[in-house]
């Protein structure tokens, strides 16, 4: 039996996305989401609402994308997979906590629109390990060639 670990969820991002870079240059952000789930209880008829909160890590292009892209209150779908973290406090407490690591983020069309830049890639992979030098790119797109393919 093959175990999948890959979630998607759509929700509100809670808070600002907060951009670091490790040592080695890598670019990882993190922010929160907030899902909501709503159903017509059947005995009661009333509606009822239920909120689950994850925190979200990003991880090299993809976080500074996010970084720059992402506000709090914007409508997100993310795909990913759920890591479970643990640690102990500075007394001696055991936690832990499960959060959603994103191998894609994108911007609900529901209720809102978006401007896409496409930014150049800076490499073969997407996924990258260095920091590109000026950052995220902003730069309008060349005019448009009906005569070349869109991608």
């Amino acid at each position: 039996m093959a175990m999948d670990n890959t979630v998607t969820v759509t929700g509100n991002a809670t808070r600002e996305p907060e951009l670091r870079f490790t040592p080695s240059g890598q670019a990882v952000a993190n922010f929160g989401v907030a899902v909501n789930r709503r159903w017509q209880n059947r005995s009661t008829q009333e509606w009822e609402e239920s909120v689950s909160f994850f925190d979200v890590t990003v991880w090299a292009q993809l976080a500074e994308n996010v970084a720059e892209s992402v506000t709090k209150g914007s409508r997100v779908t993310i795909v990913g997979r759920l890591d479970q973290r643990s640690w102990e406090t500075q007394d001696g407490d055991k936690r832990s906590k499960v959060e959603i690591v994103a191998d894609d983020v994108a911007v609900s069309l529901r209720w809102a629109t978006a401007e896409v830049t496409r930014n150049e890639r800076n490499d073969a992979g997407g996924g990258g390990n260095s920091r590109p030098s000026g950052g995220a790119r902003n730069d309008a797109p060349p005019p448009y060639n009906p005569d070349e393919e869109p991608f």
